[in-house]
């Protein structure tokens, strides 16, 4: 996993809580070519966000990564130090967070806003910053940019509010934007418009895109490599239109035939898969595979050591977590 823009090399990042300490990702390796979009895919709780957050670090304050490295560049951001560290968010990683009416300031415009890393970061006067600003919320598809530069956030709609963070996202040209569930509470129509948004901007801009969404049906038109976490790990990771081809994990399995209309579906028909469970509390994780208790295709190995990520029988890109993965079983045959 080298010569890619982001690294991401065994990292595990713990958390403490009332129950104890957590690892909500834990052991998780990809890699991010320049240019490409990855999206990483899972339901709530399945550690996506606590990964973006490490990547930035900006982690809360019971949270710290265990260990592992984040490389951009070659360079590992976990041996910055904090004023190199906030020179590199927004300059060269920018984040979206997942809920736009929280993230924004509610008792100042979102030109203000907007004007804030331009100032910082580039150094812009108030006047430069205010005419670039609109500029962005043009760019981002913002109608009468002039006029809702100086509206307050409650004044515009969740579509808009979501243009506005994306607008601050790319305000200084970074090289990678980080979109943490983008989509959240939008309707179907929206969501499709800011997916096609962000893919405009990663043409226009060159980008690199890091996509976490719950929702696989969003990645199959917009991404290049999918990873799918579950319970803090990556049980399989691949290019997209290999992975919703042809799944191999029983969850990413599960995932695409929970999905209307979705190709893969067990019976053959039209109507909706549902998985068994749900996702398992990380302070009471199974001694083997976490997914093995809703694991339709379960067997003895699943229940006595945790999997690991390996190459899938065959494949040369395509990566699983699973013991029906005969690289996988070697593994754990070669360990005991």
């Amino acid at each position: 996993m080298t010569g890619s823009l982001l690294d991401i090399e065994r990292l595990t990042t713990e958390l403490s809580t009332d129950t104890g300490r957590i690892r909500p990702v834990d052991d998780v390796s990809l890699s991010l070519p320049a240019g490409e979009t990855l999206a990483v895919v899972g339901e709530s709780g399945s550690g996506k966000s606590m990964l973006a957050f490490s990547i930035m670090q900006l982690l809360p304050r019971a949270a710290r990564i265990d260990s592992g490295r984040i490389l951009w560049k070659g360079t590992n951001l976990r041996e910055l130090g904090a004023e190199a560290l906030r020179k590199l968010r927004g300059n060269d990683i920018a984040l979206v967070f997942q809920e736009a009416g929280s993230a924004l300031n509610p008792v100042r415009t979102i030109g203000s806003q907007l004007a804030e890393p331009l100032r910082t970061h580039l150094g812009m006067s108030r006047n430069d910053a205010r005419d670039r600003a609109i500029e962005l919320l043009q760019e981002v598809q913002i109608p009468d940019a002039t006029k809702r530069i100086d509206d307050y956030p409650h004044q515009l709609s969740g579509g808009m509010k979501q243009r506005v963070l994306i607008a601050m996202a790319i305000s200084c040209d970074p090289e990678l934007v980080i979109a943490d569930e983008p989509t959240t509470a939008l309707d179907a129509t929206l969501q499709a418009h800011i997916l096609d948004l962000l893919g405009k901007l990663k043409q226009e801009r060159h980008l690199s895109l890091l996509l976490i969404t719950h929702d696989l049906s969003l990645v199959k038109a917009n991404t290049d490599r999918v990873a799918v976490m579950y319970a803090g790990r990556v049980v399989e990771e691949g290019p997209t239109q290999a992975i919703l081809e042809a799944p191999e994990h029983p969850y990413t399995k599960g995932l695409w035939q929970s999905l209307p209309k979705a190709r893969g579906n067990a019976s053959g028909k039209s109507q909706l898969y549902a998985m068994s469970g749900s996702v398992p509390h990380l302070a009471a994780l199974p001694p083997g595979c976490a997914f093995a208790p809703r694991c339709p295709d379960g067997f003895e190995p699943c229940e006595r050591e945790v999997p690991t990520l390996q190459l899938a029988t065959g494949s040369t890109d395509k990566r699983n977590a699973c013991y029906h993965n005969d690289a996988v079983l070697d593994d754990m045959t070669t360990k005991t």
